[in-house]
């Protein structure tokens, strides 16, 4: 199992898009920090690091990654 440190998933549950990535993860064993936005306050936090409210979000040394497909050929190439 991989954890891939200084990564934090912002999601939904209730999101397709998300379900895809979670899936994703669960298939390869990736692990990292998940922020659920229907959590108060994280919404908020999305926001401010990315600029809008979009799930699923991926940050990764500062910068927000919105797309399911980008996210998912991003965490490929991580996971190892």
């Amino acid at each position: 199992m991989a954890y891939l440190k200084d990564h934090t998933l912002y999601y939904k549950k209730t999101c397709p898009f998300c379900q895809k990535v979670l899936r994703f993860m669960d298939e390869k064993g990736i692990t990292l920090d998940m922020r659920d936005t229907t959590q108060p306050g994280i919404q908020n936090d999305l926001v401010c690091i990315g600029g809008k409210k979009q799930v699923p979000c991926l940050v990764t040394g500062g910068k927000a990654m919105y797309e399911s497909d980008d996210i998912i050929t991003y965490l490929a190439t991580q996971a190892g």
